[in-house]
């Protein structure tokens, strides 16, 4: 079996790791360097790194950050946001990226998916999809989850799967920031939806809540932000945790 990974996500805001609840309600959570420096330390299996404010400001990601994080790490690390075209993909791999996730640009061009999996290998495409529970079903949003787009979210991570992705980051909007734990029901849909490993996203605040995801549902991985930005739960005790209740973990 696959052992599951645990991956700390830094959200960036002008420069700092921030951290906010249901997509709103935005805090400093402290310098990206140090902390991607202390995650490699706790052994975290890989870094995510989103330049949350990209998209909606219209501008590229920090690709100068981005190079002056690879430098310091040693373990896979993923970046997006502002990430729009074939040429902004290459800059943050080329600044040390292994991966790069796309999001509102997947949506508005979804051939971008195929355009990145075609020069880069299908490993290096996460397509981040941020989805909220609207009238009975998952929808999926963009533009840091602040636009509806009318698609179904089944639907779509489908057609990501198709086009070449490699990975799906998921994100329930209704759990995220809460601590109340994964959105359990959703991701067994998208698990036997699609073939391609998919991580959770949104809602962890207990050890338990890890090991319920990983439990009921295929999910590869595991993502969190606060929980671990602010010592709530250290990524070494997580991962002791885990082994005690027989969860394959790297």
């Amino acid at each position: 079996m696959l052992k599951k990974r645990i991956i700390p996500c830094l959200d960036i805001k002008d420069g700092r790791t921030v951290k906010g609840v249901n997509f709103v309600d935005i805090r400093d959570a402290g310098d990206p360097i140090e902390l991607a420096k202390r995650y490699v330390q706790d052994g975290a299996d890989e870094l995510v790194f989103l330049d949350i404010t990209a998209t909606l400001e219209k501008r590229k990601t920090l690709v100068e950050l981005v190079e002056r994080i690879a430098k310091e790490i040693n373990i896979p690390f993923t970046v997006g946001g502002g990430i729009n075209t074939l040429s902004d993909a290459k800059a943050v791999i080329q600044a040390g990226a292994d991966k790069v996730s796309i999001n509102s640009a997947a949506v508005k061009n979804p051939q971008l998916i195929n355009e990145i999996a075609r020069e880069f290998g299908n490993q290096c495409v996460v397509v981040a999809i941020d989805t909220n529970f609207v009238d009975g079903e998952w929808m999926v949003f963009v533009h840091g989850g602040k636009t509806p787009t009318g698609i179904k979210t089944m639907d779509w991570a489908k057609q990501v799967e198709g086009l070449g992705a490699g990975e799906i980051l998921l994100t329930s909007m209704q759990h995220d920031g809460t601590k109340n734990g994964f959105a359990v029901e959703l991701l067994q849909q998208i698990c036997s939806t699609v073939t391609i490993p998919v991580i959770a996203s949104g809602g962890a605040g207990t050890m338990t809540h890890f090991k319920d995801v990983f439990d009921k549902t295929k999910v590869s991985a595991a993502l969190a932000a606060s929980i671990f930005h602010f010592g709530e739960i250290p990524i070494p005790q997580l991962k002791q945790y885990l082994k005690t209740q027989q969860i394959p973990i790297r």
